[in-house]
């Protein structure tokens, strides 16, 4: 089943909660959470997407392990280093449960600016 969202005007996490949902198979009648669907999800017009200052100045935090290595990252300098489809990745990646399928859901998801 393939699923097409159109980011225009919509914010972040309300696309994102959608495409997770989708990536997970909740709307299939035949949801089991122990099997990757077959689905395939498309954002459009990522570039289109409703971002103010406030959720623009938001960081993202890694930390590599290792004395020093902790970074901070705002949205809009991780936009302008890797464009929006980074940005999908990582809210969508971070709504999957926190097992061995999400990168298989991953796959099925498809982002164009």
């Amino acid at each position: 089943m393939n699923y097409t969202i159109d980011a225009t005007n919509k914010t972040l996490g309300r696309v994102a909660s959608e495409a997770a949902s989708y990536l997970r198979g909740k709307s299939d009648v035949n949801f089991s959470p122990n099997k990757v669907p077959t689905v395939k999800v498309l954002i459009e017009n990522a570039s289109k997407l409703d971002l103010s200052d406030r959720r623009l100045a938001d960081e993202y935090v890694t930390y590599s392990g290792h004395p020093g290595g902790l970074k901070n990252e705002s949205r809009e300098h991780l936009i302008g280093r890797r464009g929006y489809r980074e940005v999908f990745t990582r809210t969508i990646r971070g709504m999957l449960p926190r097992n061995k399928l999400r990168d298989e859901m991953m796959k099925n998801l498809t982002i164009t600016d």
